[in-house]
């Protein structure tokens, strides 16, 4: 079967097809991966790590042609799509010049006796990846997993396959494939797939946390998040710092996960927020063909996705939100629409109460800290937040309350990331890190060797009946 990728720009253009592996074919791509991974593993550490780098540097020569074809086959502007190939590829770099000593094996040898822990591959490892950052999102689990000896068997969405597969081609030991939800679960029920890292969304990552779970396998789940982001009574934004809020929210046509989804601001504040922010957005936001290097926000990627976000906008509306366009949106064709910001919108609608994953977000108020707090914490996700105050230690405070795998202080979204900081969520946002040292340590399993100094030669023994604690040398 074909997939088709539209472009969710110029909707009757097809940008390219891929074809659809059918779930009994599976079993053979699997077992071609486990082939490849006793190769792959038994290579030199310092060989895998290399070949991060030569496919970083090949990303790098071919940034200019893979961002037009991301851009034209996702909807993002072509500049984002650069800036996206370039990360990964430096992420690449990072994993290459870390790994050795976040996988090197540790020995501890004393008169208690000798302790040996080491890092293993976990063999075949199957990476489901999104539409929305699919190159970035795939090389967080390809580099991992490459430099740690494992071979990896790569889905991306049917919303993004053609960059991702011509990008994965640059990498030894990674196989893609393309398919929906049948493709996804034979896969996963492999009995060669021993570990599963997926990004997405809350649904299907319940089906694959179901399905890695009868199969008794580990996974990495990175999932939605609708990310407060809560003003403290002594911000202090400039006109730049507004700027960068407002991409905040609506980069990506606002389709990503850890987006600023809610804004609270306190009551006090409101009229100089509103107008600082209402100003930012319309000199910062250009609707329109991602092609185009002087737009910042393109198409939603499907017309379901448009359908649903206007729904939201409308639910707001009916329930008496002030609705502000901040840009205007083509209306010729595609899947575009109007960046807005909701006013005066109550806690239980679903622009608030729910991840809106598109260009609408919804402006809150609050009088007491203690009421923000418990607002911002009223959700079954937790992925990210942001706090801004002119007193770092103060909106550090905040942030300990704050429930979410990762809070960001006086910024938000890409601009708050390090590749040191470790990424994921907590309640149903996920469980597990990409990025820093812990997301390298996902594609690894610790195996243990233990010598007791208590039965080397000259040791004093142990009773048979002996418990660790009763353990002498």
């Amino acid at each position: 079967m074909r997939i088709d990728r539209e472009n969710p720009a110029h909707p009757r253009e097809i940008v390219g097809t891929v074809t659809s592996t059918a779930p009994d074919a599976v079993e053979a791509v699997v077992r071609a991966a486990h082939s490849t991974f006793r190769e792959w593993s038994r290579c030199p550490p310092e060989n895998r790590f290399a070949a991060l780098g030569t496919a970083a540097d090949a990303l790098d020569d071919r940034s200019a042609d893979l961002a037009m074809l991301l851009a034209r086959e996702t909807g993002k502007p072509v500049t984002d799509c650069r800036g996206e190939i370039g990360f990964a590829a430096h992420y690449l770099r990072w994993v290459r010049d870390h790994a050795a000593d976040v996988f090197r094996t540790r020995t501890t040898d004393d008169t208690h006796g000798r302790i040996t822990w080491s890092a293993r591959p976990f063999g075949v490892v199957a990476a489901i990846t999104p539409w929305n950052a699919p190159i970035i999102l795939s090389m967080l689990k390809l580099g991992p997993a490459l430099a740690a000896g494992n071979a990896v068997v790569l889905k991306p969405s049917p919303l993004a396959p053609l960059t991702v597969t011509a990008a994965a081609e640059l990498l030894p030991a990674t196989t893609v494939i393309h398919g929906g939800a049948d493709t996804v679960h034979a896969l996963i029920a492999h009995p060669l797939v021993r570990k599963v890292a997926f990004t997405g969304g809350e649904e299907a990552g319940r089906a694959i946390a179901a399905a890695a779970g009868r199969a008794i396998k580990p996974v990495t789940l990175e999932l939605g998040g609708n990310d407060p982001a809560v003003f403290l009574d002594d911000f202090a934004l400039s006109s730049a710092d507004f700027e960068r809020l407002v991409l905040a929210s609506f980069a990506t046509a606002g389709q990503v996960c850890m987006a600023a989804k809610r804004l609270y601001v306190p009551q006090t504040r409101l009229a100089e927020f509103v107008d600082s922010y209402i100003a930012a957005a319309q000199r910062i936001l250009s609707v329109g063909d991602p092609l185009d290097d002087d737009v910042t926000m393109g198409p939603v990627a499907t017309t379901a996705a448009a359908e649903r976000v206007r729904g939201l906008v409308t639910d707001a509306r009916n329930r008496g939100a002030d609705i502000v366009t901040l840009a205007t949106a083509p209306t010729s064709e595609g899947y575009f629409l109007d960046p807005i910001l909701a006013l005066g919108v109550p806690d239980d609608a679903d622009l608030v109460r729910l991840e809106q994953f598109g260009p609408a977000v919804p402006l809150l108020t609050y009088r007491e800290e203690a009421e923000v707090l418990a607002r911002a914490n009223d959700s079954d996700l937790g992925l990210a937040a942001s706090v801004w105050s002119a007193d770092e230690d103060r909106a550090c405070a905040f942030a300990a309350r704050i429930e979410a795998g990762f809070t960001f202080i006086n910024t938000h979204n890409r601009t708050g990331m390090s590749l040191r900081a470790p990424f994921g969520g907590i309640k149903n946002s996920g469980f597990g890190r990409e990025y820093a040292e812990e997301g390298l340590r996902e594609f690894v399993q610790t195996t243990v060797t233990h010598a007791p100094g208590a039965f080397r030669p000259g040791g004093t023994g142990l009773p048979a009946s002996a418990y660790p604690t009763t353990a002498r040398p």
